[in-house]
């Protein structure tokens, strides 16, 4: 029993993936799992005002309203369907990235069968966070540099050996 609390406790909406290069075309998942002892009938994100959403993905026994601002762009989405207790489902939809750099803030709201509603809208580290998504490029990040230079080792090295090799043949 004290395994299965933790794992509850850190069980939210997430929007994945967390990290993703400006301007790019980037197929995003809300994965929402059912932590509570009924079912999940309705899930509802609302899109960061920097990201252009252009296409969704079906989910069998969902159905997808779309929601729209005056001038027909879409703001959100709202999935009604049913998740039983300890399931997740995942909602697939394709958006276009902000040029800049920049951090997404996904709110999500997830309601349950007894009409409890749960908003994942917090700051990171509370009891209900929002997901959140690093946009930047690649060769900014200090990971990014990171696997350039190992790859650059790895190719030298390579090379090393193979002069060694055939040396050693001649």
């Amino acid at each position: 029993m004290m395994l299965v609390i933790p794992s509850a406790a850190h069980a939210h909406a997430v929007v994945f993936p967390k990290n993703s290069t400006p301007g790019a075309y980037e197929k995003y998942v809300l994965r929402v799992p059912n932590e509570k002892g009924v079912p999940t009938t309705r899930v509802e994100i609302r899109f960061p005002s920097n990201v252009r959403v252009v296409s969704f993905g079906d989910v069998d026994g969902w159905t997808l309203e779309q929601i729209r601002d005056s001038a027909n762009a879409i703001t959100g989405a709202v999935w009604t369907g049913t998740l039983p207790p300890e399931r997740f489902v995942e909602f697939p939809f394709v958006a276009v990235n902000p040029k800049e750099k920049a951090t997404l803030t996904w709110p999500v709201y997830q309601t349950y069968s007894d009409n409890d509603r749960v908003a994942w809208t917090g700051p990171e580290g509370s009891d209900k966070p929002a997901s959140s998504t690093a946009i930047a490029s690649a060769t900014s990040s200090g990971a990014g540099r990171v696997g350039l230079y190992l790859s650059i080792a790895a190719v030298l090295l390579s090379l090393m050996s193979l002069g060694l090799t055939l040396r050693r043949g001649a």
